[in-house]
Parts: C-alpha cells; sequence; structure tokens
C-alpha cells in the first residue's frame, strides 16, 4: 500500500474502534440497568450486521461522483432509455470500447443489499447506498436495444455514451509488466493467452508473508525462501496455460515490497526482508537469456533498471502492459511502473503503447463489485484521473474458465480462507445475498474472472 492507502485505512480502523468502543459502553448500560442476557444478544448480533453489511473497505461516500474525462478522440453522446431499453443515436461502427455515464441513486433496499444494473446477460454491481455518477462498461455488448434494468437502485438525469476505437493490441507484441507472480494472469491473462508475440518479465520473487509455510516445521526465514522459490516458478510455469512458452518469460528475483526503498538509493543492495537472502540470482536459473545484474547478483535499483532495459531490448515489444500509476497503491506496483519508465528513457527500442491495469486500489477493496463473470464497471476515481482512452476486450466464458485455472496454479491464491473470513462470507451469503464462484476461495476468483479486462492506454 502506499502512503495515501495507508492513511485511509488508519482512519477506517480509528472510527471503527471509536464506534466498538461507544457500542460497548452502551451494552455496559444494557446489562446493568435492563437485562443481564440483552449484551450478550446484542453483541452477537452486532456482530453479525457488521459483517454482513459494514466490513467491506470503502474509504469514500457512495454518495461521491466518480469523476472521469475522456481523451478529445473519444466519441460522447447523449443516450436515453425508452420502456428499459437503450437508445443511441450515432455511428458505433469500428468503437470496440463504450462506456455509459449515467446517475444512480439507491432503493432502501439498495442499503442492505448490492444495488447493480441488468445489461441484456450483464450485470454490473455498485457499492449499497449509491447516490452518484457511475460508469457503466457496455463494451461488446449491442448497445442499440439493449435493455437496462437497475435493480435496488434507479437512473437518474441524463445517460451520456463514451466510444472508443483501439487497435487490438493483443495482435501485437507485447511485454507484460508483473511486479509479483499472479499479477499478469489477474489482470492481462485474456490478453496474453492470445497474442502470439506476449512475454512476461516478474520484477519480484514474492517471499514475503510465508506464514502457512512455517506450518511445514520450518522457521520463518526458510519458509520465505521456499515461498520465493515456489512462487518463482509460478511465474514461469502458469502462462504455459496460456500458451507463453518458458522462453518467454523472465524472473527478475528482487524482494517484495524492497522496490521503493532501492528506487530511493538506486546503488544500495536491499535484500529480503524475510529470507535472508540478498542475491537475486537464486530463482534465476531458468530465464531464457542472461541479463545484466546476472554479474554480481545486487538487488539495487541499478541493476534492477539495466535488466528491464535488456528484457526490453531482447522481446522488442510495440506494447508494454504495467500497472497504473495513479490508480493502483500497492508499493511495489507503482515502483515497478517507475522503473520501467526509467528503462524506457534508456533502450534503443521504443515500445509503442503503455497499457496501464489496477489490480489493487486506493479505496474499495471490492471492486470490481458483484459476481464473477459479470462485467467490470469503472472503478471508483473520486480524484480526476488522467484523461486517458480505455481498451477493454471481452472474455468469453471458455476463456474466463481458463483464466480462473490459471489462477489456480498460483501457489499464493491456494491458501484456505481463515476461520474469520469463512463465517463473513456465509453471513454475507444468508443476510446480504451474495455469491462466491466454485473455481476458488481467494477474493481474486471473483475479482479478476470477468466478461472484460480493462486497461488505460497511454502512446508513447
Amino acid at each position: 500500500m502506499n502512503g495515501r492507502k495507508q492513511q485511509l485505512l488508519k482512519r477506517h480502523r480509528r472510527n471503527k474502534r471509536l464506534a466498538l468502543l461507544l457500542g460497548l459502553l452502551v451494552l455496559l448500560v444494557l446489562g446493568v440497568f435492563v437485562a443481564w442476557w440483552l449484551p450478550p444478544a446484542l453483541l452477537v448480533l452486532g456482530w453479525m450486521a457488521h459483517e454482513a453489511w459494514f466490513a467491506d473497505h470503502l474509504f469514500y461516500s457512495p454518495r461521491d461522483d466518480y469523476r472521469y474525462e475522456f481523451p478529445e478522440d473519444c466519441l460522447s453522446v447523449l443516450a436515453r432509455l425508452e420502456q428499459g431499453l437503450l437508445q443511441v443515436e450515432a455511428d458505433l461502427d469500428g468503437h470496440d470500447t463504450l462506456i455509459l455515464e449515467l446517475r444512480l441513486k439507491a432503493s432502501w433496499l439498495g442499503c442492505w443489499l448490492d444495488p447493480h444494473v441488468r445489461l441484456g446477460n450483464d450485470r454490473q454491481d455498485f457499492e449499497r447506498g449509491v447516490a452518484g455518477r457511475r460508469y457503466l462498461n457496455l463494451s461488446g455488448l449491442q448497445v442499440g436495444g439493449l435493455r437496462v434494468v437497475p435493480r435496488f437502485c434507479r437512473i437518474d438525469g441524463e445517460l451520456r455514451l463514451h466510444a472508443m476505437r483501439n487497435p487490438d493490441f493483443a495482435a501485437q507484441r507485447m511485454l507484460i509488466i508483473a511486479p509479483h507472480a499472479d499479477d499478469a494472469e489477474l489482470a492481462a491473462f485474456g490478453q496474453y493467452s492470445r497474442s502470439p508475440g506476449a512475454a512476461i518479465v516478474t520484477l519480484t520473487q514474492g517471499e514475503i508473508e510465508a506464514e502457512n509455510y512455517q506450518r511445514l516445521g520450518l522457521d520463518k526465514a526458510a519458509a520465505a525462501r521456499l515461498k520465493g522459490r515456489l512462487r518463482a516458478w509460478d511465474s514461469l510455469a502458469a502462462p504455459l496455460w496460456g500458451g507463453v512458452p518458458q522462453e518467454r518469460c523472465v524472473q527478475l528475483g528482487y524482494y517484495c515490497l524492497q522496490l521503493p526503498a532501492m528506487a530511493e538509493q538506486p546503488q544500495t543492495p536491499f535484500g529480503s526482508r524475510e529470507s535472508g537472502e540478498s542475491d537475486v540470482r537464486s530463482v534465476r536459473r531458468h530465464n531464457p537469456f542472461t541479463l545484466p545484474s546476472d554479474v554480481d547478483g545486487q538487488p539495487t535499483w541499478d541493476n534492477l533498471v539495466a535488466d528491464l532495459v535488456a528484457v526490453i531490448e531482447h522481446y522488442r515489444p510495440e506494447v508494454l502492459l504495467t500497472p497504473h500509476p495513479e490508480l493502483d497503491p500497492h508499493h511495489d506496483h507503482v515502483a515497478s511502473t517507475r522503473a520501467l519508465l526509467e528503462a524506457c528513457e534508456r533502450t534503443q527500442w521504443q515500445p509503442n503503447t503503455l497499457l496501464l491495469y489496477a489490480n489493487h486500489l486506493h479505496d474499495n477493496d471490492r471492486w470490481p463489485m458483484g459476481p464473477a463473470g459479470n462485467g467490470i464497471a469503472l472503478p471508483p476515481a473520486i480524484t480526476a484521473l488522467p484523461a486517458d482512452r480505455l481498451w477493454s476486450p471481452s472474455l468469453d466464458a471458455e476463456r474466463q474458465l481458463d483464466k480462473a485455472m490459471a489462477l489456480g496454479l498460483q501457489h499464493d491464491l491456494q491458501g484456505p480462507l481463515p476461520l474469520k473470513k469463512r463465517l463473513r462470507r456465509l453471513i454475507q451469503q444468508v443476510l446480504a445475498g451474495r455469491r462466491w464462484p466454485a473455481t476458488g476461495q481467494d477474493e481474486f476468483f471473483r475479482k479478476a474472472v470477468r466478461r472484460h479486462e480493462l486497461f488505460w492506454v497511454r502512446l508513447r
């Protein structure tokens, strides 16, 4: 997490502690002056209500407008609903990415059940209590005459359709920058699995938070080393399920959550926080070619940038896929894109396009909201983002299932849910009507396996 998200989470936890303290004082008064059994009963009911309706990490008001601007070459036209059918009087031929801007207002039920809009056979969900400007993703749908049915909310005000043209970037040579094993699959499995020229470079081993492996009788350092080896293997092996051979996958072997510190002191080595290792060559034995830092194995920023220069020169991509520096708050994700941009300043080969993705958000941990298999509405943007063009290609049911299986190959997404999360899901299923997919227990199986993938387009 970056500084902004840490502050939001800190404020959220502080407010929750204050509310809990106030609630305990009320329960104490009730227990003393009303009945001894009332506080325990209310405590259980209060906990269930919290898990059902107040456990989401939402660090903005659902009444806030999303703030999006679109580039000048975007076609923006008014639309209307007639008897629940969408009508647009514009020629949309050749426009592949379609975004419908509208205002949603939750009903009273929409404060307790997830408000959503049905778009033909698609469904896109929003925050409980929503009351503001939102953006539906109509890409891949037949817009004229599309049935639009709001549930637990209503549509207010005028509708505007934003239509954008893109080439099929998957037909070009693409290089995916993955800060960790699984980032490429989460963001872009659908695209790299149909791209004949795709390559993937993973920057870190992903060795930290290895408590599950300590149950094998390993100490903390040994568990972290094992996890780093496994996730480094995942970064080379899982892409094969999507048709990307090992000779087009590179593991750089730097260490988790150390990239920002490396950026501030470019020549200083930063070893692992947990494994005790400080030589990135320990997980590079299967790389298809020699990298500049193979000489000394030092985990420094200068070495990382030099390695990325070598990868770009080797694969000569036309398109680079990398985390969105303004939208994705993860420290390593922000630093990965920073390193990539520095590398591009030094390369003789210059890619044409940056495609930006977001596997994490500052202020909404449930986005994309709603069940797996549905479309991806635009994420919350409470602070305006740059006016980038969007590219949102569609994934059919077969490719979605393949994507879910690719995520299942990732060791970091295989662990069992803690008891608290299992209970929370059961309560939310019964009281709030939420559903999770059968393909995997990790939350990313719900969030990432969708009928769309979503990228922000920046030309270089």
